[in-house]
Order: C-alpha cells, then structure tokens, then sequence
C-alpha cells in the first residue's frame, strides 16, 4: 500500500480507503456483519488506514460497525464520517437554508452521537453530507465547527460535495474552516479536474474520491441481464434502460486492458489515482475479497499518459441519483 498526505491536515493516508456505506445495510442488500469486519481486518492488513463512513448509512451500523473494528486493532488509522442534513434530503436543493439543514445544535448532537458509536474521543475528519454554498458566509456553522475543534472532538472539518456538484463548497474553503472535499470523480464524471482540483492543489485541501466505479457500472460486470436482490437501492439507480446504457460505454474501455491490467475495476481505481490532487480514493468493500482486488491497485504504476488522453472522450455526463 502507497501513502499520500490529506492536505494540510498531514495526514499519511492510504490511496485506497475503505468506503463503508455498503456494510451499513439498509440501502445495499446482503452485506453480512462477520464478513465486514473480515474485510476492515484484511483491509488494515494489507496496510490499509483510512476508512469513511457516516452517521446515515444504515442509520448508524456502519459506524457502530467501525467502532467495534477500532476496538480490535490497535494500528493508527484515521476515520472520517459525516453529518447528516437535519431535513434528510439529499442533495442540498439549491433553495435549502442552513437552519433547516445544519443548524448549530444538529451539528453538535450528531457529532457527539458519532464519537459514542465510533468509541472514540476525537474524530479525525468529520464531514457535512451535502452542501449549498449559499451558506458559506453564515456564521451558525462555523461557530458550531470552531466549538468542536476547541473541545477537540474534531480535528478537521470537511465537506461532501453535492452529487456532480464539484465547485459547491469552494467558497466555503475560502473561510478557512474546510480542509478536504470529498466529490465523486470517475472515468465518466471528470469535471472536478477543471477547478476543483487546481484549487485543492493551491489551497492545499485533501481530494478523497467517491463513487470511482460509478457504483459497480464501472466494475463492467453491469450487464442488461444484471439483476439485484429485492430492496437493493441499485434497483432505481441502474432502472430502466440503464444497466444497457452502462453496459454499451463500459464495453468502450476495454483498451485499458494491457500491460498487466486486467479487470475494469483496476482500471478505473488506477485512473483516479493518476491525478495528482487525489489524496485517497474510497471504493465500496463488503467482503475480502473486494478488499483484495481493491487494494493490489495501489503500486504505484498510473494510467499511461496515452490512455488518459483517450479517456477525454469517454467523459459520460450522467446522474443516475435523479
């Protein structure tokens, strides 16, 4: 496992992290507890030590999940989670006030609620789950953030960005208070390549990128024959003609398969890790497996130049969350 610093929180973070909503249940079906902390152990094994998870993902398990990991281990990892909006949509509508999403004492509690399911006295990187920029220049939030680094019950503060979003939340950086966004970049959604990464590279903000397989589509095992069990959030996500849609731009990739490449999976978590900006990229791993396959990526070898530049013209606008 390689090492990259978060920003300027100094941070050494592993470049694949563990993405922890799927072993939250709920929206994902059929992850089982036992096989999940088989995978945060296998994970850390292979040197592993950044995990994020949130305070929504199975309306706490995950981080219950996660706190009873940290309990087993005693290697120095770093968690980062996330405050839920206070109104439970998501994204942040763009007509959204802060009172009815993150008002100060939804901040508090829900912090303080994290650290008693994580078991720990300080979270190292606690996140807002949406954001609206709107809301940059209000004070509420960011006495809410201060009083929690003065307590020490964060260290640092981040933002998740809002779905294919990538430049909502930069003027809340320019407070100050922000020190990482975490924003879905993947072979089909680039754009966070034309500001936001410049801007983290200057203001020198840790980059963790979510959503790298376009959960699964790019793993090229969506087929239109794929189906998912009852319940399964993926249902509406791959709707429709969606999983055929997936399917016919995957199948365009398969240039990518050389030089010792061998799955889409790879391919796709190595073109994430070929920018530079990027500090970790969390993939989805419900099972050792996952975990294996993730983490033999980070070796250091990156995209070809020449396949990045090809890559331009497989850029695939899309928002499945709609």
């Amino acid at each position: 496992m390689r090492y990259r610093r978060l920003g300027r929180t100094g941070y050494s973070v592993s470049e694949i992290g563990f993405g922890a909503w799927g072993i939250g249940g709920g929206m994902w079906i059929g992850a089982m507890d036992a096989e999940s902390l088989r995978a945060l152990h296998r994970a850390v094994d292979l040197g592993l030590n950044f995990i994020d998870t949130a305070y929504a993902y199975g309306h706490g398990h995950s981080e219950e999940l996660i706190g009873r990991f940290i309990k087993e281990r005693s290697d120095q990892l770093h968690v980062a989670t996330k405050i839920p909006p206070n109104n439970t949509k998501w994204p942040a509508a763009s007509d959204s006030t802060l009172n009815e999403v993150f008002p100060s004492k939804h901040i508090i509690s829900c912090t303080e609620t994290s650290l008693k399911r994580l078991g720990v006295e300080c979270i190292d990187l606690q996140q807002f789950h949406v954001w609206n920029d709107r809301w940059a220049d209000q004070d509420e939030w960011k006495r809410a953030v201060e009083k929690l680094k003065n307590e020490g019950k964060i260290r640092f503060m981040g933002i998740s960005m809002n779905d294919y979003q990538p430049e909502n939340g930069i003027a809340a950086a320019e407070t100050g208070l922000i020190d990482s966004f975490q924003v879905i970049y993947n072979i089909f959604e680039q754009t966070p390549e034309n500001r936001l990464f410049p801007y983290c590279q200057e203001k020198d903000l840790g980059v963790i990128v979510r959503v790298p397989l376009d959960e699964g589509g790019l793993t090229g095992k969506i087929t239109p024959a794929t189906t998912f069990p009852e319940n399964d959030w993926r249902n509406s996500y791959f709707g429709g003609d969606r999983k055929k849609e997936v399917f016919d731009h995957v199948s365009r990739l398969h240039f990518l398969l050389h030089d010792g490449v061998t799955s889409m999976t790879e391919a796709a978590l190595r073109f994430c890790l070929s920018h530079p900006a990027v500090s970790s990229v969390i993939a989805g791993m419900r099972t050792v497996s996952h975990v294996e396959d993730n983490c033999r990526v980070s070796d250091g070898r990156p995209i070809p130049k020449d396949d990045l530049v090809a890559l331009r013209s497989h850029a695939w606008p899309h928002n499945y969350y709609e």
